[in-house]
């Protein structure tokens, strides 16, 4: 009996290890193309042993929030009368963060986690604001729109922040930094082309 024991035993081990190795082996496959603005970066980052949960609430609603800026700057490229300025952010907007929805749901397979309900997601439209978007036309879509997008920003860097705070994976962590960066200098623009309208 304890023979039998000891043999699986030896097996579980035996297993758990190989799946380590398969798992850290693997773990740059999601990582592709990224550019973080960094010679180098950990190259097990994308492991579940170097993930925690603030790493996967910040991947699982920050996915859902890009998706959000994408729909609105969607939604007013299709107006006419809009601002050009206006336009080339919303331009600009979906174009950086297509490959960064991409990017955190390769990072989400790779540490097996599916959507996640529930969560807070800072500076998330509703749907009444929404609509309000898509109701508006020329000048009136492009002053809503940025009021509507420098909140959105405003929860996305928050958000970020406790990402920056509390998170575990390397990667996770810097790329938090990047949108706090990237997105509080977009606010900055924002208000001053909001200004200017």
């Amino acid at each position: 009996m304890n023979t039998r024991r000891v043999a699986v035993a030896s097996t579980a081990l035996a297993t758990a290890l190989v799946l380590a190795g398969c798992s850290s082996a693997g773990s740059d496959d999601g990582m592709a193309g990224m550019d973080h603005g960094s010679s180098s970066s950990p190259s097990e980052s994308a492991s579940s042993a170097d993930v925690n949960d603030a790493d996967t609430m910040f991947a699982s609603a920050m996915v859902m929030h890009h998706e959000q800026a994408i729909e609105m700057s969607d939604v007013l490229l299709e107006k006419e009368g809009v601002n050009e300025e206006v336009a080339a952010l919303a331009e600009k907007i979906k174009a950086a963060q297509e490959p960064e929805i991409e990017k955190m749901n390769s990072w989400l397979a790779d540490w097996g986690v599916e959507g996640m309900e529930g969560m807070d997601h800072g500076g998330m439209m509703s749907e009444e604001d929404m609509a309000a978007l898509e109701a508006a036309t020329g000048a009136e879509a492009s002053t809503l729109f940025l009021e509507q997008m420098i909140e959105h920003h405003q929860g996305a860097v928050s958000m970020a922040q406790g990402e920056v705070d509390n998170g575990q994976n390397a990667d996770a962590v810097e790329f938090a930094e990047k949108i706090v960066a990237d997105q509080t200098e977009e606010i900055v623009m924002m208000q001053e082309l909001l200004a200017s309208l």
